[in-house]
C-alpha cells in the first residue's frame, strides 16, 4: 500500500478541523436528486446486494429499493444513523481518523459507499479494510456524482473532472490487493438528473493451491 503515485497536497482539505465537528449537525436531506437515487437503487438490484451489506459513510437514508437481510450502517452522526430504516445495526467512526473497520474477517456479502469516497484521505486503508471483512465474491461499489461539501472534499477531488473522479475511485480499487479489476460507469446517461458515477469490484476468490504451492506450505519439507 503506497501514496507515492500522489503528489503533495492531493488528500489535503480546505476544513482541517476534526470532521466530529462537522457532523455533529443532523442533516437529514439528500446529496443527489430523485432520478440519481433511483440510479442507485437499480445498480444495487443488479448487483444482487442482499444478505449482509456495509454501507460506509452512511446517513439516514442509504438508497436501497429493497433493504438487505442485515444492513451495517457506518457513519459519522448518531442521530441520522438511527434514522435509517434499512439498517440492522449501526456505528459511529470517522474513516478518516481510524480506517480500522471493527468487524471480522468475511463479515460481510458486500459493501456500498455512496456520494462520499471523495471525502476519504486515507482511501487505500479504508479499500483494504472493506477487502479485509468482504467474503471472497462479495461486491464492493462506489457511487458518487458531481455534488459535494467542498470544504471537506480532497483537493485532488476538487481539482478533477468527473471522468478522473471514475479513474481516482478506480486506482483505489487497483492499488488494494484483494479486489478483481473494477468495472467503471455512468448510471444515468441521457438523464436530466444529477449524473450517477459508479465504480466497483468483486473480492478476489482465492484460487486452490497448486501442487507447486502445497509443497510450500508451513509444515512440508
Amino acid at each position: 500500500m503506497s501514496y507515492d503515485q500522489y503528489p503533495d497536497g492531493f488528500f489535503d482539505r480546505a476544513d482541517r478541523a476534526n470532521d466530529a465537528e462537522f457532523y455533529q449537525f443532523d442533516r437529514f436531506v439528500t446529496h443527489i436528486d430523485g432520478l440519481a437515487i433511483a440510479a442507485v437503487g437499480e445498480l444495487y438490484d443488479e448487483l444482487a446486494l442482499s444478505g449482509r451489506i456495509l454501507d460506509l459513510c452512511s446517513s439516514w437514508i442509504s438508497h436501497f429499493r429493497t433493504p438487505p437481510k442485515h444492513l451495517t450502517a457506518l457513519g459519522m452522526n448518531a442521530n441520522e444513523l438511527e434514522a435509517n430504516e434499512a439498517a440492522s445495526d449501526h456505528v459511529v467512526q470517522d474513516l478518516n481518523v481510524d480506517p480500522t473497520l471493527p468487524f471480522g474477517g468475511d463479515s460481510f456479502d458486500g459493501a456500498t459507499c455512496c456520494v462520499s469516497v471523495d471525502y476519504l484521505t486515507k482511501p487505500l486503508e479504508v479499500f483494504a479494510e472493506v477487502a479485509r471483512v468482504t467474503r471472497p465474491g462479495g461486491v464492493f461499489v462506489c457511487t458518487f456524482s458531481n455534488r459535494c461539501f467542498p470544504t471537506k472534499a480532497i483537493k485532488g477531488w476538487l481539482a478533477t473532472n468527473d471522468q478522473q473522479h471514475c479513474d481516482i475511485v478506480a486506482a483505489y480499487f487497483t492499488a488494494t490487493l484483494g479486489f478483481d479489476e473494477p468495472v467503471v460507469q455512468l448510471r444515468n446517461p441521457g438523464v436530466a438528473s444529477d449524473p450517477l458515477y459508479a465504480v466497483w469490484a468483486s473480492v478476489a476468490r482465492q484460487s486452490a493451491p497448486t501442487a507447486m504451492d502445497r509443497d510450500t506450505l508451513p509444515g512440508r519439507s
